[in-house]
């Protein structure tokens, strides 16, 4: 991450270069920050992948699983809102690699309120700043798009993330709108952004009339040796904050919010830059089990698309996956079909979504290649070895379904994905819950199918695996 240690009364210090040249900062220097960013677990390494091919930074996985860390030019944020892999986005205050709490529990959040007035608050504000004027940019032209599209497609409200939330605090949720058309910022941005519209100690705009800021902080905490709860860590750490800026608290109509992540020994201060989750940016209609875009994203990429691949989820719900993939990888053509009535037309809503979006960005949209079909996993409508790469979401006995069904239709599954995927170069990243129903299954295809990477995730509080499959050479017995 580049930084190097000191010792500090609470132990290593992780300190953090955030637009500082070797000599004195001169005025107009490049503005650069540490961007922490949540992902779906079991998928950091995915998402450092992305970053390092996008972005050209170098990642630094975090413990903490589900984050990575990597630093950028204050200039890549709109880049940056457009990595596939990634939560939501903080900018890095100040991380502490090995903090020493104090065993009583007063003297233990007096510590963290004293904290707060020796962080290194005012790059960070900086960057917050820049990204509000992204964030303008983006308003406004969603706004002429709307006038421009009287039909535009309507976002309903989404869930929350798993987290510990002080206060009782709403999560963050929702989408964030789309950002595939370029933006950057100007010098002028660049300047103001390193100047005074927003002073962090006095929250004010700088434009005639002071406006106070309002604030909340959320403290994500996670380790069984602290005193306290993250409600008392972010109440006392919040009056601090409140304290020093001058800032209104406001829980719910807030303009910054305030990280607190505190995992076992490690604490990490940040400041948000997502209001509401990236991972529900292409669904628009959702049903009983949508699969979130960054780890529908996560699946794809395990199975390295080339161009004019034939994809195909043959349990795709509301689409998230073959939308997903159509997205990021328009070469190859994609195929969607659910054996649900109310799932296939749930994502032929969301492709129409998609499709209306792309029109107003561009006036020479070319459509997506995707289908969506209606048809019976077991028997599916597509020739023996013509499928170059399946990705699913399969049922996991829970909302959908039931784990006894699962004995019967996962084996059928694997036999009929086996018929249609092509023999040698073939593969297939299925995700479930019901692992050991899978296992059992796969055990009986070992002339089909070959097992590679697992990687085990997270999917709503469920402890899931999705695994990589490799298509054997031989046509399969039956098949």
């Amino acid at each position: 991450m580049g930084g190097q240690s000191s010792n500090s009364p609470h132990g290593t210090l992780l300190k953090i270069n955030l637009n500082k040249a070797p000599a004195p900062a001169e005025e107009g220097a490049e503005l650069s920050a540490v961007i922490g960013a949540t992902v779906p677990t079991g998928f950091e390494q995915t998402a450092a992948d992305e970053v390092q091919e996008k972005l050209g930074s170098a990642s630094r996985i975090s413990k903490d699983r589900g984050k990575i860390y990597f630093e950028v030019p204050a200039q890549s944020l709109p880049q940056v809102h457009r990595l596939r892999s990634v939560d939501n986005l903080f900018v890095v205050v100040q991380e502490f690699k090995d903090y020493q709490f104090k065993e009583n529990k007063e003297d233990a959040l007096k510590d963290l309120e004293d904290l707060v007035k020796k962080l290194p608050w005012t790059d960070p504000m900086k960057v917050w700043e820049l990204n509000n004027s992204l964030k303008k940019k983006k308003t406004k032209q969603a706004s002429k798009q709307e006038d421009c599209a009287q039909n535009a497609a309507g976002v309903e409200p989404a869930g929350g993330q798993d987290t510990e939330e002080p206060q009782g605090v709403a999560s963050r949720n929702g989408e964030e709108e789309e950002e595939d058309n370029e933006q950057s910022y100007t010098k002028e941005e660049l300047q103001a952004g390193s100047g005074s519209e927003t002073k962090a100690g006095e929250g004010k705009t700088g434009e005639g009339d002071a406006k106070v800021l309002k604030f909340r902080v959320t403290c994500n905490r996670a380790g069984d040796k602290h005193s306290f709860t993250s409600n008392e860590a972010a109440r006392d750490f919040g009056g601090a904050v409140q304290e020093h800026f001058q800032w209104k608290a406001d829980m719910t109509n807030f303009d910054v919010e305030v990280l607190l992540n505190i995992h076992n020994n490690e604490v990490v201060v940040g400041i948000a830059l997502t209001e509401e989750s990236l991972h529900r940016r292409n669904i628009t209609h959702f049903g009983p089990t949508t699969l979130r875009s960054t780890l529908a994203y996560g699946m794809l990429r395990l199975c390295d698309p080339q161009p004019t691949d034939i994809i195909v989820d043959p349990m795709c719900g509301t689409g998230a996956i073959p939308i997903e993939g159509a997205t990021e990888w328009p070469s190859c053509y994609h195929i969607a079909g659910d054996n649900n009535p109310q799932a296939v037309k749930r994502a032929a809503n969301n492709i129409c979504s998609l499709l209306k979006k792309n029109e107003n960005k561009e006036s020479t949209s070319l459509g997506i290649p995707l289908d969506i079909i209606q048809w019976d996993i077991c028997n599916l409508p597509l020739r023996t070895g013509s499928v170059d790469i399946i990705v699913s979401d399969m049922p996991f006995g829970k909302r959908i379904g039931s784990k006894k069904k699962n004995w019967d239709l996962y084996p059928a599954c694997l036999m009929e994905m086996g018929r249609i995927c092509t023999p040698g170069t073939g593969r297939a990243v299925l995700l479930t819950q019901d692992k050991k129903c899978f296992a059992k299954a796969l055990s009986r295809m070992g002339h089909i199918w070959r097992r590679g990477q697992t990687v085990w995730v997270n999917v709503g509080g469920l402890h899931a695996a999705v695994y990589l499959l490799k298509r054997d050479q031989s046509k399969g017995g039956g098949l």
